[in-house]
């Protein structure tokens, strides 16, 4: 009995040391899930805000992005527009909080690829974009650079990525 006591006991000491391991050495996969995350939901905004909340969400939008971050979008019925730089993100951001009463993003399928060496990893997301007055979800294929830069996952460039569409009929 004292024997099958000591093996529970080892055990339950492995488990929790791995489980330990895991909370204050998560892998990188783990890390940049999430803050791809909190980076929708900096970007996320909604009409309960306060102003102050709403300029304080696009300032700490910047905190997500290298200093040299580049982006191009070419959403369809939309206007395509690149940026570079943190500045014209939070730019970009507090324009889109002065002229839309509420924005949802979330990015529900994320496929990471690591590069060997852990400092940078690309991102294939499906971003999910819900705006106020726009009944339908707005779903978008994405492509986000990241680097590890001073310890922390900082996106170095994002881009659209066009679907196949199917070519209209001839006339």
């Amino acid at each position: 009995m004292k024997i099958a006591l000591r093996i529970v006991v080892i055990a339950l000491v492995v488990a929790a040391a791995v489980w330990l391991w895991g909370v204050f050495f998560p892998s990188a996969d783990k890390v940049i899930r999430k803050r791809l995350a909190e980076t929708a939901r900096a970007a996320s905004f909604d009409s309960s805000q306060s102003a102050l909340s709403k300029m304080a969400s696009a300032q700490r939008l910047q905190y997500f992005f290298a200093t040299n971050v580049e982006i191009n979008l070419d959403l369809p019925g939309h206007q395509a527009r690149q940026m570079a730089g943190r500045d014209e993100i939070v730019q970009a951001a507090l324009a889109a909080r002065g002229s839309i009463e509420s924005v949802k993003i979330t990015f529900p399928d994320v496929m990471l690829t690591i590069a060997p060496d852990k400092q940078s990893a690309t991102a294939d997301v499906t971003a999910e974009v819900k705006i106020s007055g726009d009944a339908d979800l707005n779903p978008q294929e994405m492509k986000f650079e990241l680097r590890k830069i001073d310890g922390h996952w900082l996106i170095t460039r994002v881009e659209t990525v066009q679907s196949l569409q199917k070519p209209e009929a001839a006339h």
